[in-house]
């Protein structure tokens, strides 16, 4: 898994791509959006546009990191998820759980409304 961070409109952008497995990526992730709380930035949207394969580990990294940003009074919202990844949320039952967006305007507005 590779990702980038940027910053756009008072939200962080984490930007996930290839395949998302649990692992060493799961910590990464983790430290960074620690690093983000310390920085008081707890606005994250996590861009799935360029993920081509995610598994139960690569959920359990974006739940990990839903639960760390709730625990900081932060959010954490998901957009630009595939059909595949879609599909394995709905059969997870997670689409319940996470805000999800078909783009990330979408996922930006959801930010500024809240305001």
């Amino acid at each position: 898994m590779n990702y980038s961070i940027s910053e756009k409109y008072n939200c962080v952008i984490i930007e996930l791509k290839g395949n998302v497995m649990g692992g060493p990526d799961a910590e990464t992730f983790r430290d960074e959006l620690h690093t983000l709380i310390e920085e008081g930035k707890k606005e994250v949207i996590v861009d799935l546009g360029k993920v081509k394969f995610m598994n139960s580990s690569g959920l359990g990294i974006l739940i990990g990191g839903l639960t760390t940003m709730k625990n900081a009074g932060g959010e954490l919202v998901i957009c630009r998820a595939d059909k595949k990844i879609e599909s394995l949320l709905m059969v997870t039952q997670l689409i319940k759980v996470f805000n999800h967006f078909r783009t990330l305007e979408e996922a930006v507005a959801h930010f500024e409304n809240d305001k």
